[in-house]
């Protein structure tokens, strides 16, 4: 049952029956939403549900076909951006807009209308930034800086522009557990002075901790509102979805590990950009039956390990061994064909071409696998409709109609999708990046629960993650990335997520390095 909005004479925005098409789609039907002064409000929902369409409207970026936005009691028409935070309204994005060539300063004055002298803004930047526990150099290049310094910036310039309310996108999607704390801590000083905060993240634990109330969307309607002090992330989640999410089950013994599958020795390689990480020296050997995982923090190496592994970026023959074979210098349809299968972090252009349908899109990562889809020049259109059905319904990938181009679905949807075409050949070893990035809580069980059952039937399964709730439900070793080296891979019951935070800001050493 839905409760009544919370409006009142703290209300900072008041939304009403807001209605969002495109084209057949109706992303937001009629949604009420109050935001009260000195709240942190989460905004939950499934992949598609219609949180991005809701938020941009309130920021300016989109129009609403219907209904109306009240701000502080009075309506208003939030034209873009600029008219959104000269009202009062800041956010803060889950995939960051600065330009690494330039310095802190440079980066904010660029989003101020007016930032005044150089001078002056640097003091205010390291000032505000200090008084928030968010300290910056206002010299620093950015493309110097690690994630967690860069989303610093984004608060720190949303900040200088005195918003009431605060809009943040998955914001400890890039932290490390010790930088999510202090977040957290610059969240309750903001709520305390009488910020807002509209909070969207699908880690639901912390969503239960810090937020002060929740409101639930699903298919674009409003179907809930709760207190989360009050539930339990499975509530939460089960709000979200409409129905219970199924746990994420390992089995209780230990794995029982087989032959090496997948042997990185001593793989280093240089930095193809000055932006790039350098890989330093990183050994490790994935077996049979085991899920490893590998921790890190946004921008430390994960990409160019991942690039080495797959083929994408060559190395020298011996630092990469499927089943025993060096391939460091073999392509990617080479590691395809001894069995092997990669997902990249993303998902739409790397993992699956935008324009493309799906069952076209099956055929590009599985035209040499012996999946019969190319024989004598020819491209079965057929076996791969049946594969696209099977993933379909395999992975429960929601789409409008049958075989629809990649970019129509929605990012969960389409994670599901190319994790789940990876997943359907049954490989011998499996390399993901980032599986469930920005992928609801019944999504990300579904894929979580298959890495773990595909490693249990005798397959050697590396995933590369960044959420450590993730890293400590599937896997059976764990390693962290940290500026280009890698620890080595403990046992998960002999790791804490604290040790896990400090080796991921580099705070141990790597094969005899510092990292």
């Amino acid at each position: 049952m839905v409760q009544q909005p919370r409006s009142g004479k703290d209300t900072l925005l008041d939304a009403r029956g807001l209605t969002k098409r495109f084209g057949d789609i109706l992303a937001n039907d009629r949604v009420d939403l109050v935001i009260n002064k000195g709240e942190i409000h989460a905004l939950l929902g499934e992949n598609g549900a219609g949180k991005s369409t809701l938020v941009k409207m309130f920021y300016g970026s989109l129009e609403p076909d219907s209904g109306d936005i009240l701000w502080q009691g009075s309506p208003v028409n939030i034209g873009n951006p600029a008219a959104a935070r000269e009202l009062g309204i800041g956010m803060v994005f889950q995939h960051f807009s600065l330009f690494e060539a330039l310095s802190v300063v440079e980066n904010i004055a660029l989003a101020l209308p007016n930032p005044g002298r150089m001078t002056e803004l640097a003091k205010r930047i390291e000032s505000v930034s200090r008084d928030y526990g968010l300290p910056l150099n206002p010299a620093d290049i950015v493309a110097d800086l690690p994630v967690g310094i860069r989303q610093r910036i984004e608060i720190v310039r949303c900040l200088l522009q005195e918003p009431q309310l605060i809009i943040m996108d998955e914001p400890t999607s890039v932290l490390t557990p010790q930088e999510a704390d202090q977040l957290f801590l610059t969240l309750d000083r903001l709520a305390n002075e009488g910020c807002a905060v509209l909070y969207i993240s699908h880690r639901l634990e912390e969503v239960k901790r810090i937020c002060h109330h929740a409101t639930i969307l699903r298919h674009g309607q409003v179907v809930r509102e709760c207190d989360p002090t009050k539930e339990t992330p499975a509530s939460l989640a089960s709000m979200m979805v409409g129905a219970d999410v199924a746990s994420v089950s390992a089995s209780e013994q230990k794995p029982q590990v087989g032959d090496v599958r997948l042997g990185l020795n001593d793989l280093s390689a240089k930095a193809a950009t000055p932006f790039a990480t350098a890989l330093n020296s990183i050994s490790l050997d994935l077996r049979a039956g085991e899920v490893v995982a590998i921790a890190g923090v946004a921008g430390n190496g994960q990409g160019e390990l991942f690039d080495a592994i797959s083929g994408e970026m060559p190395v020298e023959a011996s630092m990469v061994q499927i089943d025993g074979q060096a391939c460091g210098k073999k392509n990617i349809t080479w590691r395809r064909r001894q069995n092997a299968a990669f997902v990249p972090e993303e998902r739409l252009g790397h993992g699956a071409v935008p324009g493309m349908k799906l069952s076209q899109n099956i055929v590009l990562t599985r035209h040499s696998t012996g999946d019969k889809l190319v024989g004598n020049g020819f491209v079965s259109n057929a076996q791969a409709g049946d594969m696209e059905k099977r993933i379909k319904q395999n992975f429960d990938v929601r789409m409008s109609h049958d075989d629809p181009e990649a970019r129509s679905l929605s990012g969960g949807n389409l994670q599901k999708f190319v994790v789940g075409r990876e997943l359907d050949r049954k490989p011998g070893v499996l390399v993901v990046n980032q599986p469930t990035w920005g992928v609801d809580a019944g999504a990300a069980a579904l894929i979580r629960q298959a890495l773990i059952d595909l490693a249990r039937e005798g397959s050697a399964v590396l995933v590369i993650s960044q959420d450590l709730d993730e890293i400590f439900e599937i896997a059976d070793r764990i390693a962290v990335i940290s500026r280009g080296f890698l620890s080595e891979a403990e046992p998960a019951e002999d790791m804490t997520r604290e040790r896990v935070g400090l080796l991921m800001a580099g705070g141990a050493e790597t094969h005899g390095e510092v990292a």
